[in-house]
């Protein structure tokens, strides 16, 4: 199990990559927008993750709305 911060929140995962990640979450994984240790993520860049202890991660979803 790796140890990383999700929006602020300290928690383990055994996933290994963010698509593992938004699985265990239950996350929609075409709404969400990645900051990964402070650099904010283009889609394509998402593939090159490999989780580690000690990460920290921001999540946000996209919504549409007006």
């Amino acid at each position: 199990m790796r140890r990383i911060t999700v929006n602020g929140e300290l928690r383990e995962t055994s996933a290994t990559d963010l698509d593992g990640l938004f699985a265990e979450l239950d996350l929609p994984t075409p709404l969400m927008l990645v900051e990964y240790n402070g650099t904010a993520l283009t889609r394509s860049e998402w593939q090159e993750i490999i989780i580690s202890d000690g990460d920290r991660l921001e999540l946000m979803k996209v919504a549409a709305g007006g």
